[in-house]
């Protein structure tokens, strides 16, 4: 309830002025409408976005973790669209006030654990996703981050144990979020060796690697084609300029006005928190006396990601695998949000001083949103406008990454027809079905010719013609599909299929699941040594 009601006040805006529009909510939105439409056409898992870049479509599902784009859907589906994005935001800022008191409550009174939620839910960085970046997918995988330490911090205790936990961790955060993934990764690999250290146990680094591996087989079914499959898009695109680590660190500028505008917002924000952070690690040294392991991490944790946030680590973005494409700095803001509200709760013991300090930091917010950049809003009728692009079918503005690789969506013409003969001759033309995966349609022309769909070729289109599989061909520039066609009436039909990194991915993560559940069946029953962290007092 307390949470609920939290999460409500965050999101109370939105009753009077709209939907926060940030920079990724067209994408959300659209993507949730998109999914609910193939919902309807009976694809239960969608793999292509088929009105992306105007009907032209994109592989977006195949790159874009599910987890975000299925809760967004599902509450498409079940509520008024201009209600879904405040629904979306409430639920996840609501789990994520319940990891984050079960993280807390360990080692804090029940009053003291809800502050320490709640200021989770509202940090400023928070604040900065909903209003301004409307990244649902980064907010969601917010809930998982408490968590993750709570089962680093319970390897102690749990020894072998701790990788189940650990893995569905690891696992969910790669179906919510890549880039967030990234940084869960080596989170969790920085957090396993400060614990390895500070207890003298470096078979928990086994453990941390064996979670590690185990998510990433969990979650396998989305990962390998995501990897395997980004030599056949302009993937690049995620690091164009603007978009790439050394332009976003705290306080860098370029030569573009409103990313400099948005990347000051985000700096103050940033370095408050940083600050903050830094002065509760030294008021809270003194508990670190019975709490030796858990500050350690806590400090840790904090302290790399507010070193990520600056220019001096820019060479570990250039060298670290894969963590270029976390593209954002300030990202890390994500995981520096623990320590934060954990420690400010453990050193501000006063409830005066914790209610001027938010009250400070909502003046901080304040302040930004007035003096450096207001937030967009959405009404009613610019969200009935999205879902009209995918009601009548005339599609919306698509993702440039997601683009086949020999394709130019600025070259595409908005008004060509779905099937069409190359050499503009006279052709017969009768379309059965344009479902999202699926295309029946026939085509009677007088001598042999190529057709043109509107519709990007990609590798896991197969195209039958008259029973046939026939070679398909890519439109120069453009990136249409291409098929040839005999003389006489043809039936064409184009299925987007399974490619065999789909199918691998999907072995393996059926490997994973089968080997987690062998775990959970054949493990020895849990021992009390007696050894358990001792429960704060319930001073409700």
């Amino acid at each position: 309830m307390v949470f609920g009601m939290a999460a409500l006040a965050v999101v109370a805006p939105f009753f009077w002025l709209g939907n926060a529009s940030g920079h990724d909510f067209e994408f959300h939105v659209l993507s949730w409408m998109e999914v609910v439409n193939q919902w309807k056409q009976g694809i239960f898992f969608p793999r292509w976005a088929a009105f992306a870049h105007w009907g032209y479509g994109e592989a977006r599902f195949l790159f874009y973790p599910p987890a975000s784009w299925n809760l967004g859907a599902l509450l498409g589906s079940s509520l008024p669209w201009k209600i879904a994005p405040g629904a979306y935001i409430w639920c996840a800022l609501t789990a994520s006030g319940c990891s984050m008191f079960v993280f807390a409550r360990r080692w804090l009174s029940r009053n003291d654990a809800i502050f320490a939620a709640a200021l989770y839910m509202a940090n400023p960085y928070y604040l900065v996703v909903i209003y301004w970046r409307s990244a649902m997918a980064e907010l969601l995988a917010g809930c998982l981050l408490p968590l993750m330490l709570l089962f680093i911090l319970r390897t102690a205790e749990d020894g072998i144990r701790a990788i189940i936990p650990l893995s569905l961790v690891v696992a969910a955060a790669w179906l919510t979020n890549a880039p967030s993934a990234v940084m869960v990764n080596y989170s969790l690999a920085l957090l396993v060796v400060v614990a390895a250290a500070v207890l003298k146990r470096p078979r928990l680094l086994l453990y941390g690697a064996g979670a590690l591996l185990l998510g990433i087989a969990l979650s396998a079914f989305y990962v390998i084609p995501a990897i395997y499959e980004q030599s056949w898009v302009n993937i690049a695109e995620v690091l164009a300029p603007g978009l790439r680590p050394q332009d976003n660190f705290l306080f860098t500028t370029i030569n573009d006005p409103d990313h400099n505008r948005f990347n000051l917002l985000v700096s103050l924000v940033g370095a408050t928190q940083v600050i903050l952070l830094a002065v509760v690690l030294y008021l809270s040294r003194k508990w670190r006396v019975q709490n030796k392991l858990a500050w350690w991490c806590l400090a840790a944790w904090g302290t790399a990601a507010a070193l990520l946030t600056l220019p001096i680590t820019v060479i570990l973005w250039e060298h670290l695998p894969k963590l270029r494409f976390v593209q954002l700095p300030w990202r890390w803001l994500l995981c520096l949000n623990v320590p934060f509200a954990f420690l400010l709760t453990v050193a501000c013991r006063r409830w005066i001083t914790r209610l001027l300090l938010c009250a400070a930091m909502l003046s901080l917010v304040w302040g930004v949103w007035h003096r450096v950049q207001p937030p967009w809003w959405d009404t009613a009728a610019d969200i009935q406008e999205m879902h009209d692009f995918i009601a009548d079918g005339d599609g919306y503005e698509g993702t440039d990454e997601y683009v086949p690789a020999s394709a130019d969506p600025y070259e595409l013409n908005k008004a060509a027809a779905k099937v069409a003969v190359v050499s503009g001759a006279s052709a017969l033309i009768h379309i059965d079905d344009w479902k999202a995966t699926e295309k029946v349609f026939s085509v009677a022309t007088s001598r042999p010719e190529q057709i043109r769909l509107r519709l990007f070729n990609y590798p896991a289109w197969r195209v039958e013609v008259n029973g046939h599989e026939v070679h398909i061909a890519t439109q120069p520039m453009t990136g249409e599909l291409v098929l040839p066609v005999m003389a006489g009436t043809s039936n064409v039909k184009i299925i987007f299929t399974r490619t065999r990194d789909r199918v691998l991915g999907e072995i393996i993560s059926l490997v994973g699941l089968l080997s987690l559940s062998a775990f959970i069946v054949f493990r020895k029953p849990r021992q009390n040594t007696g050894t358990t962290a001792t429960r704060a007092p319930d001073l409700a």
